[in-house]
């Protein structure tokens, strides 16, 4: 079986150094020259909640041959339709493209490859990329999990060959409820990277204070109002149903969430955003892929979002160099966290 990681950054890098130190041959594909130099000759070291290193084949993405079986795909959506486009020649016939992109990016990807090639997988870990050759795996290792599902004509044969793959790093669930799960994943983003960058913190920096808690839980109510006017059901998230631990109707449901909520997020509290992590390397974030999913599907169903918005505007401002990466920034939520 023949397959990359395309985009292996910090959690490609990651989930590549597992495969491979548990027996899959997997090519690690990067664009960055330093860190693709690093790993060929020093291997993956990731440190953080685990310490090991392992050699890895890394390779630039001119050096692709397919064909793959499997391709993850783990870039920024920014660029989806050519990435997705220059990968389709290099799939084997049976071959599918996996993506563990952020925001709802299935739909785009199956009408390049079609459905019957594309697996959608929702990343319940987090990691940064500390150096060249080098990531900080973020989540505690008894965290790590991973939620798949497959599109219309994805074959079992498919899922479990992907599964298995996958299941050399960490426990994965088969999700018939696709869209559900990543709507699930989508409220987590939109809520802990989204304030996070937004704050210029982790996911622990969203919850420290009793205003980011409240921002939290406003912006968890929006995205589980807006997923039901969509007509969705939120799947699991490692065993919890997040929308009855959060959502609210009460004050006493509300204290109750917000009493929760550091609970709940404790293995995770490590974890930096990845958009926080564009924005220092001054390169554009993902924030309408995000936040933005939230607020355009708010605009289809009716469903105001003020919230997501205010956090859309302050990345964006951030992005610009208008504002710092600072928890200052909550200021600007005052009006609606009140």
């Amino acid at each position: 079986m023949k397959c990359a990681i395309y985009g292996a950054g910090s959690l490609g890098t990651v989930l590549g150094a597992y495969m491979t130190k548990n027996g899959q041959e997997v090519e690690l594909v990067n664009r960055n020259e330093a860190h693709v130099r690093a790993l060929r000759e020093n291997g993956a070291h990731i440190r953080g909640t685990v310490e090991f290193t392992t050699p890895v084949n890394a390779i630039l993405p001119e050096e692709m041959a397919g064909p793959y079986d499997v391709i993850f795909l783990m870039t920024k959506q920014l660029y989806n339709h050519e990435v997705v486009m220059q990968l389709k020649p290099l799939l084997a016939a049976e071959g599918v493209i996996v993506t563990f992109q952020n925001g709802i990016p299935e739909p785009g990807i199956a009408e390049i490859v079609g459905k019957n090639r594309t697996i959608g997988c929702v990343v319940e870990w987090g990691a940064t990329l500390s150096s060249p050759g080098e990531c900080t795996l973020t989540s505690e290792p008894d965290s790590l999990s991973f939620h798949m599902g497959g599109m219309e004509g994805i074959s079992s044969t498919q899922l479990n060959m992907v599964k298995g793959l996958l299941e050399k790093m960490c426990p994965v669930d088969n999700e018939e409820n696709l869209l559900g799960a990543r709507w699930s994943k989508l409220l987590i983003n939109a809520t802990f990277s989204g304030i996070g960058t937004v704050v210029g913190g982790t996911f622990g920096d969203v919850y420290a204070t009793k205003e980011g808690r409240k921002l939290a839980l406003r912006c968890m109510k929006e995205c589980i109002d807006v997923g039901h006017a969509a007509g969705e059901v939120f799947a699991p998230v490692q065993g919890k149903d997040i929308t009855k631990l959060f959502y609210y109707k009460n004050g006493l449901k509300r204290a109750f969430a917000m009493f929760l909520l550091p609970i709940a997020m404790k293995k995770h509290a490590a974890i930096e955003p990845s958009m926080l992590q564009d924005l220092k390397k001054k390169k554009p974030c993902e924030i309408d892929a995000i936040n933005g999913v939230v607020c355009e599907w708010g605009k289809k169903c009716g469903i105001p979002t003020p919230v997501n918005d205010r956090i859309v505007e302050i990345v964006k401002k951030e992005e610009n160099g208008e504002l710092p990466l600072s928890a200052e920034n909550l200021r600007f939520f005052q009006d609606l966290i009140k």
